[in-house]
């Protein structure tokens, strides 16, 4: 039981280690390359803006799930 415990929290800890890499690689990629676009769309035209930032949250979401699962898949399967 205890070694359940200590083996999902082990786990839990890498997930949140992997997310923070991977979310701050986002925010400096989406800030490098769509910051001047963003800004620019969020001056004329505000729905559109609304939009497209609700469009790469939800982007960000689905992207990083996909990577997180695929990455700790390939590495379950190594260590067993």
């Amino acid at each position: 039981m205890k070694a359940d415990r200590a083996a999902t929290l082990r786990a839990f800890v890498i997930e949140l280690a992997v997310y923070a890499v991977l979310v701050t690689g986002y925010f400096f990629l989406v800030l490098h390359f769509l910051s001047g676009w963003l800004q620019d769309l969020h001056l004329h035209h505000a729905m559109v803006y609304a939009l497209v930032a609700i469009a790469l949250v939800i982007g960000q979401a689905v992207v990083l799930e996909i990577v997180t699962t695929w990455l700790f898949r390939l590495l379950r399967g190594r260590s067993e």
